[in-house]
C-alpha cells in the first residue's frame, strides 16, 4: 500500500515555541520523564506544551506491542522505575496542573500490565494536590484485565480511558497483538464499576463509514460516554501509509453519527487525539 499524497491544508500544526513550551520541556527533562506528546510524535505537542500541559507516559518509553501505526519505540522494555510516580507528581506540582492525563506503553512483560504503577502515580499526585483531576489512558491489560482495572479504580481516577484505536474491521491488521473484543470488554467492565469511561480511534486507514458506525455502536453498548476521533498521520516511514485524509465536514458527519447513536460527548476533527483538551471535556463526564 503506497498511501496518498501530501497532507492537506486543513491539517495544520502548531509550531513549537514560547516561554510555556520551554518551561514544560524543562520540567519534563528535569524530572527524567517521558510524554506521549514527544514519544508518539503528536501533532498537537506545540499547542499543548504552549498551554503548559502534557500527557505523561509512564512505565518507560519502549512498548512490547507492534501496532502498525504507532511511533513509540517497540522492543524489550527496561525495569520499572519505582521512583517515577513521585517524579510525575513533582512535575504536576511544578507545572501547576489542575488536570493530569497519565498513559503508558503496553507492558506485556509485567504480570498486572503496570496497573499497580498507575495506582501509585494517582496516589502520589493526590498527595501533592488532591484537587487535581486525573484521567488514566490505559492499555488492554491482556491476561489480567479485571484485577488490573480494579487496582486502578481503587485509586479513584476521574476519567478512565482506553483507546480502541482502530475500527473493528481493521483492528487485527493494525493491532496484531491486541484483541478488539478484549478491549470492548475492558471498557464494559470499567463502565460497570461506575467510572466515566472514554475511548477513541483514528481514521484514515482505509475503513468505510459503515466500519466507523459499527465501532461507535460497539463503544456505546459497552458504556463509553466520550469518544475522540482523529486523522491518522504517518509518523515514521515504517508505519502504515495514510489511505485517506478526511476533511472537516466528514469529521462533523462522524460526530453527528456518534451523537445520534447515543454517545453523549464526541470530539471529532483532524487533529483530535485521545487526551486533546482533556481537562475541558472532563466535567461533562464527571457530572
Amino acid at each position: 500500500m503506497g498511501g496518498i499524497g501530501r497532507i492537506p491544508p486543513w491539517v495544520r500544526f502548531s509550531v513549537p515555541g514560547g516561554p510555556r513550551y520551554v518551561m514544560v520541556k524543562k520540567v519534563i527533562e528535569a524530572e527524567g520523564l517521558h510524554t506521549v506528546c514527544t514519544e508518539a510524535r503528536c501533532p498537537n505537542m506545540g499547542e499543548c506544551f504552549g498551554r503548559g500541559i502534557a500527557t505523561f507516559l509512564i512505565l518507560g518509553d519502549v512498548c512490547t506491542r507492534n501496532c502498525a501505526y504507532c511511533a513509540v519505540t517497540k522492543g524489550t522494555p527496561g525495569p520499572v522505575d519505582e521512583r517515577e510516580p513521585e517524579r510525575v507528581a513533582g512535575a504536576v506540582m511544578k507545572l501547576g496542573l489542575t488536570f493530569a492525563v497519565i498513559t503508558s506503553v503496553t507492558r506485556d512483560d509485567i504480570p498486572d500490565g503496570g496497573a499497580s504503577h498507575f495506582a501509585a502515580v494517582i496516589e502520589k499526585i493526590r498527595r501533592v494536590n488532591d484537587a487535581c483531576g486525573i484521567e488514566v489512558l490505559v492499555p488492554d491489560f491482556s491476561g489480567s484485565m479485571k484485577p488490573s482495572v480494579d487496582t486502578i479504580l481503587a485509586r479513584r481516577p476521574d476519567v478512565f480511558n482506553h483507546n480502541i484505536e482502530a475500527v473493528r474491521g481493521l483492528f487485527r491488521e493494525l493491532r496484531p497483538m491486541g484483541n478488539y473484543e478484549g478491549s470492548i470488554e475492558l471498557i464494559r467492565y470499567a463502565a460497570s464499576r461506575g467510572v466515566p469511561v472514554k475511548s477513541g480511534f483514528m481514521v484514515g486507514f482505509g475503513e468505510s463509514i459503515d466500519d466507523i458506525r459499527l465501532t461507535l455502536e460497539d463503544l456505546k453498548r459497552a458504556g463509553c460516554r466520550h469518544v475522540t476521533v482523529g486523522q491518522y498521520l504517518r509518523s515514521r516511514r515504517e508505519n502504515r501509509p495514510v489511505a485517506k485524509y478526511y476533511n472537516p465536514g466528514e469529521f462533523e458527519l462522524i460526530a453527528r453519527m456518534a451523537l445520534e447513536i447515543g454517545i453523549p460527548k464526541v470530539q471529532s476533527a483532524p487533529l483530535v487525539r485521545s487526551s486533546y483538551h482533556a481537562s475541558e471535556f472532563s466535567g461533562c463526564l464527571c457530572s
